[in-house]
């Protein structure tokens, strides 16, 4: 995937990290310069991937490691031939909540499943497909927790796990971020969205113009 024709951005951190915030002001500013954006999340970011969506965060019992990865990258794996290609070959700029990062994470170390393994079968699903730029938002889960706290909301799977589950999560996205320093922009999630936007902002800029 290349930026000579659409452009690609996901934003990728542990639940709570503001993810959703600066989605939208990233989209808003983007959409007001005259940008198409199409804004979009992984799992839920098209009908088949809304069933998956379903399952994996909200279906009450356990689902096997393994079997929560295959979900993970069958949505993938729709979501990239339906939505992302079509847009990026129409020259727009795709603005994603999640991507396979979020699944060598969540999976590979939340799960202790081989993160390899994990990554390598997310990119069989998506026919080797990565983003132009990866944001993540770095933040200590114990913050992300209280934010969740005071959100007042229930927590899905994933948000409900233990402290030791999202410390996994936050080092393998640390790791990955370290791994691909071109990709990735690493941004501390604790300053204000109004800072992180316009790092967020400076950045997105140099790829689209």
């Amino acid at each position: 995937m290349t930026s000579s024709r659409g452009v690609w951005i996901t934003l990728e951190g542990g639940d709570g990290s503001g993810k959703t915030t600066q989605s939208n002001l990233l989209s808003a500013r983007l959409e007001a310069s005259g940008r198409t954006v199409v804004h979009t999340r992984e799992p839920g970011g098209s009908e088949v991937g809304q069933l998956i969506r379903n399952i994996v965060l909200h279906h009450r019992g356990d689902i096997a490691p393994r079997a929560e990865a295959l979900l993970y990258a069958a949505d993938r794996a729709h979501h990239v031939a339906t939505v992302v290609r079509p847009a990026l070959d129409r020259g727009d700029i795709v603005l994603q909540d999640r991507y396979l990062d979020s699944s060598v994470a969540y999976q590979g170390a939340g799960r202790v499943l081989d993160a390899s393994e994990v990554r390598d079968l997310s990119l069989w699903a998506a026919e080797g497909a990565l983003p132009d730029l990866t944001v993540l938002l770095d933040l200590d889960p114990a913050a992300a927790r209280s934010r969740l706290d005071s959100a007042d909301k229930p927590f899905d799977r994933l948000e409900a796990e233990k402290a030791d589950f999202h410390g996994r999560v936050r080092d393998a996205y640390l790791a990955l971020a370290e791994a691909e320093p071109d990709r990735f922009l690493v941004l501390d999630a604790a300053a204000s969205p109004e800072a992180i936007a316009d790092r967020i902002r400076a950045r997105v800029e140099e790829l689209i113009h």
